[in-house]
């Protein structure tokens, strides 16, 4: 007797996102909302509709989807925008989260979670600072009024937030949390050079399929490129023991990086006009692909990602158990709302102190309040949860208290996004970002 174990799966996967989509352009809300849903009451009362284990195939499932998650997003970076908001970017992605991590870590000092370590403390902040790049696009993509350079803003966070909080999961928090002490100095170079060598193997990598693409011209053969550059660079980095992610994104990025400036030199035709030494390096004169071609990459790339999305969501569905969430609802509802907090306070240097610094653009208040509420968790926060050893005590806390402020950030952040641009915001989009003084 043959097992459609597979075939089930896959319809189950794809009948959700589908549906999930239809019913969120007929009432109006992020689709998010209902893959989230949809994927709990679907693994909870229709248990023949998933027939793998999804939590007994965890490592299977996280190398499938990771590669998945991250790659639509990283694609839909345009190079002139990383160049404009390079230091944005930088602070959003890696000064705001080691410093979140810092904050939330020396609530220690006050015994705000009872028995938990100081590193157990980085390594909670840590899981549960990691925002999710399906569902936060997810829910702006459903918004109008977002300024281009904000949802530049929000999709650079999501992708170097996530490398961020990842680097201080794996080489800071995880073993100290686990060995109950940590060499600050070691831990810090360590963590320099996971950044050093994730981002050079991730540029190498980026450059090779940026020049593979130049042999041929057609869309499906790009997209499956740009795939196989994800997984690769993804097994790559965790063989290299350096973070996968962080040189899975810095690969995509970089072959886009490259794509885009050959395409602005030939639309300027700049080309014919001077050589240089990199443009002769890049052999610009042969374009990788096109726009048109690009934009089909990105849809599809951003498909792929749903359906990554939904499997991750299948095993948050395995994790939810009501009676545990009420156990430790004092420990969600104060997490959630200190992590609301941290972010919001890390996101009003862009609102109250941004014309100080030609670097960082202001973006006013609205700007602040969308860049606080679009900090939505997800696979991410659950994937490391996940990979947290048995034998830590604490375990079941921590995967509980993730689970909840994973439900209360789509479901609240998401509403509270939501019922602004649904009730509040009329006028049509502008940009929100102020003149900068110079």
């Amino acid at each position: 007797m043959h097992s459609f174990a597979p075939e089930i799966m896959l319809i189950t996967i794809l009948s959700l996102v589908v549906l999930s989509d239809a019913l969120a352009s007929r009432l109006k809300i992020p689709s998010v909302f209902l893959l989230l849903a949809g994927s709990y009451l679907i693994y909870t009362y229709f248990k023949a509709a998933v027939p793998i284990d999804m939590t007994h195939h965890f490592d299977t499932v996280i190398l499938f989807c990771i590669p998945l998650i991250f790659m639509g997003d990283a694609l839909h970076l345009h190079f002139s925008d990383i160049k404009k908001h390079a230091w944005s970017i930088f602070y959003l992605a890696v000064v705001a989260v080691a410093l979140s991590i810092t904050v939330g870590a020396s609530l220690s000092y006050f015994d705000v979670f009872s028995g938990l370590s100081l590193g157990a403390y980085v390594s909670l902040f840590a899981i549960n600072m990691a925002t999710d790049a399906v569902s936060v696009q997810s829910v702006l993509s459903r918004f109008k009024g977002i300024s281009h350079d904000i949802k530049v803003l929000i999709e650079g966070e999501s992708l170097g937030n996530d490398a961020t909080a990842v680097i201080a999961f794996f080489f800071i928090g995880l073993p100290w949390m686990m060995s109950g002490h940590i060499d600050p100095m070691h831990a810090t170079t360590e963590a320099l050079r996971v950044f050093a060598v994730s981002m050079g193997m991730g540029l190498a990598l980026g450059y090779g399929f940026y020049m593979l693409m130049k042999l041929f011209s057609d869309k499906r053969g790009e997209l499956f490129a740009f795939i196989i550059e994800g997984y690769a660079a993804y097994v790559l980095g965790e063989e290299m023991h350096v973070s996968g992610i962080l040189t899975l994104i810095t690969a995509i990025i970089a072959t886009k990086a490259w794509i885009d400036m050959d395409l602005e030199a030939q639309e300027a035709k700049e080309g014919k006009k001077r050589k240089s030494f990199f443009r002769t390096l890049r052999v610009s004169s042969v374009v990788a692909t096109t726009k048109e071609r690009l934009e089909y990459i990105y849809e599809m790339a951003k498909e792929f990602g749903y359906i990554a999305a939904v499997m991750i969501f299948f095993v948050l569905a395995e994790m939810v158990d009501f009676e545990k969430l009420w156990l430790y609802h004092n420990e969600i509802l104060v997490m959630f709302g200190v992590t609301t907090l941290i972010r919001a306070l890390s996101m009003a240097k862009f609102a109250f102190f941004g014309k100080t610094i030609d670097s960082v653009k202001p973006v006013g208040m609205e700007g602040w309040f969308i860049l606080t509420f679009s900090g939505m968790k997800g696979a991410l926060s659950i994937i490391l949860v996940h990979m947290i050893p048995d034998t830590f005590i604490h375990k079941e806390m921590f995967e509980v208290v993730t689970v909840g402020v994973v439900f209360l950030s789509i479901f609240g952040y998401g509403t509270v996004l939501w019922s602004y641009f649904t009730f509040f915001k009329k006028e049509e989009k502008q940009d929100l970002f102020a003149a900068s003084k110079h």
